[in-house]
């Protein structure tokens, strides 16, 4: 079985990324098949609560209010309105509910309140609610959690060192902050990145490194392709090659065994081949739906008609924390 580290050098995971394409399939394919079930994807639906306004600078977000681009503002829905989409989702076969705001970060006020009410209405349907609101405080994430959630969502998007070429208006400290009073709530960790902001491979690598070297790995790792948008910063960034996403989600793989990799925004302008690679290197989960927040990205039917091909099925909701108690009562 794989082991499971957190002092992985920079050094130690180049050595793995830069492995001979198939060869690193390969050795990233035998470990995820030491995982019971390697054949479930779990499947996540995104819903924008609170769409547009954002006071950020991100270079590739078209939510920014600084930047000219399609999306218009959308105050926060109503709690019966999210529990709508939630039940569309959870028929569609989705075991989760991700909740996206626009924010800097959470405010102590009646819209934070309203997220609370949508967290419970939304975990009375027995599905695993993920809020990505920005940066939240200690009390707020005790706060999410005595509500039920039960993952909380905030990406790194890149390297330290590149970090602040994509952002300047928070700190990549302000980032792991986050994910620490996330982590002391005692809530499921969900954390990953971009490929594509026009990083280096070095910036991947060390963007890895910082995720791997986390007291405790990410339950879930979002490996996105960017979605250049016209409007933003990064609008006239080139597609990225799918060999770089497949050597991402095999690296992170091979480093992080246990974790769930989730082959997450620009899936619509990859073929069913690109995404079977993606699967057989170790990507365990996808977000399903028309949107990713804002952007466009397959429907339920079309995945659902992809995991016939390909042998998949959805994962249940709850699976770990199931699993626990069947191993606790034995």
């Amino acid at each position: 079985m794989a082991e499971i580290r957190h002092d992985w050098s920079k050094e130690e995971i180049s050595e793995i990324y830069h492995t001979p394409l198939m060869d690193l399939i390969y050795r990233a394919a035998t470990i995820h098949r030491e995982n019971e079930d390697y054949g479930e994807v779990q499947i996540s639906s995104l819903i924008s609560i609170k769409t547009g306004g954002c006071p950020e600078d991100c270079g590739y977000c078209p939510q920014a209010a600084r930047y000219h681009t399609d999306v218009q503002v959308h105050a926060m829905m109503q709690v019966n309105e999210v529990v709508s989409a939630a039940q569309k989702a959870k028929e569609g076969g989705a075991s989760r509910l991700c909740m996206g705001a626009a924010w800097r970060e959470v405010r102590d006020n009646r819209d934070f309140d309203r997220v609370l009410d949508m967290v419970k209405a939304v975990n009375e349907l027995d599905m695993e609610v993920c809020c990505t609101l920005g940066m939240l405080t200690e009390t707020q994430a005790q706060k999410l959690a005595d509500a039920g959630l039960y993952a909380y969502n905030h990406n790194l998007d890149t390297s330290e060192d590149d970090y602040k070429r994509i952002i300047s208006t928070r700190t990549y400290d302000d980032r792991l902050n986050t994910l620490h009073n996330v982590r002391k709530a005692k809530l499921s960790v969900c954390s990953g990145g971009i490929v594509g902001l026009g990083e280096t491979t070095a910036d991947r690598i060390s963007m890895l490194q910082t995720l791997v070297n986390l007291p405790k790995h990410p339950e879930s790792i979002p490996i996105n392709a960017l979605v250049p948008v016209k409007g933003t910063p990064l609008e006239d960034q080139p597609r990225v090659p799918i060999q770089d996403m497949v050597r991402m989600i095999a690296t992170a793989r091979i480093i992080m065994p246990k974790s769930v990799v989730r082959l997450s925004a620009g899936r619509t302008e990859m073929s069913l081949s690109d995404q079977a690679l993606c699967f057989m290197a170790g990507a365990n989960s996808i977000f399903a739906g028309d949107k990713l927040l804002t952007t466009p990205n397959p429907g339920f039917n079309e995945d659902m008609e992809m995991f016939d091909i390909l042998g998949l099925k959805p994962r249940e909701s709850f699976k770990e924390r199931k699993k626990a108690k069947t191993t606790e009562s034995v």
